[in-house]
């Protein structure tokens, strides 16, 4: 792997699990400082992350760690709505449905009442999975490339809303839902099941940061 792909890598994971928070300075001396290299492929790296939308060149201040604005919830959903509701299709429609019946599974064992669908990242780990299994069954290289882009946001948005151990088993649930469908090959179930899914989890976070608000105005 080349330096500034490494670089790019270690500040794109700090940036997304909010150990680099939102209005954090990356000069281009710290960080090199910090990660071992030079400042060519730390300055390619932050250069990467400006066009990615998790930095932003300020005047005076150099590039910082850009801001998750609740303002742009709303877009941010609709697009992933288009997208992730046309890969469930797809995938549904697919000969690769069969993988989805232990996913689904696995999705219904997290939402289980005794379930802890936040230890260790696994219920994440689980998610990514299914992500993927999604992206490889719907076979389309434009859709997963959109997606691939638009889940480093999601990402970030995701941590707004914090870890809620009950809000996770009830997204495992949704989850489920999904799997079962495109195990099912019912497109169209899919993409309901993947609807309801995006909507609970934009009410969760939207909900979360209107109390957090009211909490510290």
């Amino acid at each position: 792997m080349r330096a500034s792909d490494k670089v790019y890598e270690t500040l794109r994971t700090e940036i997304v699990e909010w150990r680099l928070v939102p209005g954090t300075v990356l000069a281009e001396v710290e960080q090199s400082e910090r990660l071992g290299v030079s400042r060519t492929p730390v300055r390619e790296a932050l250069a990467r992350l400006v066009a990615d939308g998790l930095a932003v060149a300020q005047r005076g201040r150099g590039v910082v760690v850009s801001e998750v604005s609740k303002d742009h919830l709303e877009d941010l959903f609709v697009l992933r709505r288009v997208l992730e509701c046309e890969s469930a299709k797809l995938a549904a429609a697919s000969t690769q449905s069969a993988e989805f019946t232990a996913l689904a599974r696995a999705f219904d064992e997290a939402s289980s009442d005794g379930a802890h669908p936040d230890a260790a990242s696994g219920y994440y780990q689980l998610v990514s999975r299914l992500d993927q299994s999604i992206d490889r069954a719907a076979n389309n290289a434009y859709l997963s490339a959109a997606l691939r882009n638009l889940r480093v946001h999601l990402q970030r948005v995701r941590r707004l809303a914090q870890d809620n151990p009950e809000r996770l088993r009830s997204s495992a649930r949704e989850h489920a839902a999904i799997a079962w469908a495109i195990a099912a090959k019912n497109p169209d179930l899919a993409a309901a099941a993947t609807t309801v899914h995006l909507h609970q989890s934009l009410t969760h976070i939207k909900n979360y940061t209107l109390t957090t608000e009211r909490q510290h105005p």
